[in-house]
């Protein structure tokens, strides 16, 4: 489906993701295209799956407090429906990804104290086809393109 964008799909896209509450009005004049062509490619992009929708980014003051961590796991042969399935009822993650490489799965873990993110790690191993794990707590986000 990404190879079908044109250069103007492209350029819309990246503006509703700086900002997707940018008036169509807005859009079509930094795009230099009609309001109605924005409103257009908006229904377009959404009908066929490219924007899945619309939602909300918090800054780094609402992460003030909170420990993030990458917790990479290695899942025993067929254990991975079932792993997905308990890692899913963990609140704290807050995203879970298949990965290429040793690692199987990379779970991003968010909690408020050091004792909650051993809880969790702890949890986490505790699954069973949970091979073996490894955790990195995040320091700084240097930039974020997201």
């Amino acid at each position: 489906m990404i190879s079908e964008l044109d250069d103007l799909d492209r350029r819309l896209l990246a503006l509703l993701q700086t900002n997707a509450r940018l008036p169509a009005a807005t859009l079509a004049k930094k795009l230099t295209v009609a309001r109605t062509t924005v409103v257009a490619r908006i229904a377009r992009l959404e009908k066929t799956g490219v924007i899945k929708g619309y939602g909300l980014r918090l800054g780094s003051r609402a992460d003030e407090g909170s420990i993030r961590a990458l917790c990479a796991l290695q899942v025993e042969p067929k254990a991975g429906p079932q792993v997905v399935k308990r890692l899913g009822a963990i609140p704290e993650i807050e995203q879970l990804s298949a990965v290429s490489g040793v690692w199987d799965y990379m779970a991003t873990v968010v909690v408020d104290r050091v004792e909650s993110l051993d809880r969790v790690l702890d949890e986490i191993g505790a699954i069973d086809g949970v091979r073996q794990t490894t955790s990195a707590i995040l320091l700084a986000t240097k930039f974020d393109r997201r």
